[in-house]
């Protein structure tokens, strides 16, 4: 347990340096649009589906995914896990859930931001 929380946590340190990284190297690129943000949002979609793809096609072990997946890419962008999480519900059929969940997702993600920029104002 110990030694997966510290993969989790490593991967973890690693992914928050990354999207600091990012962020300084595009921070001149646009004042009104955030391309960084936008880009590790999709370069985590990306490296999260490479990983997922390379876990069903052969037998990684639990630590890798623990390290980049929950760890890196969790800590580099939360929307890679959730893109993923919908492929596959969408692969399982469930499209209902699939609607549900990224629509869901998103408006109710946007209204809580709203509601807690409001509070904290």
């Amino acid at each position: 347990m110990i030694k997966n929380i510290l993969l989790v946590g490593a991967g973890s340190f690693l992914g928050g340096i990354a999207r600091y990284l990012v962020s300084i190297a595009m921070k001149n690129m646009s004042t009104t649009f955030p391309w960084a943000t936008m880009t590790v949002n999709i370069v985590g979609c990306l490296l999260i589906g490479i990983l997922w793809g390379y876990e069903t096609r052969i037998n990684t072990p639990s630590q890798i995914n623990l390290f980049f997946v929950m760890g890196f890419c969790g800590a580099f962008t939360t929307f890679s896990t959730f893109s993923k999480e919908s492929l596959a519900l969408l692969q399982a059929g469930s499209t209902v859930a699939f609607c549900l969940y990224t629509l869901g997702s998103v408006i109710l993600g946007i209204l809580a931001v709203i509601l807690g920029f409001a509070i904290a104002k």
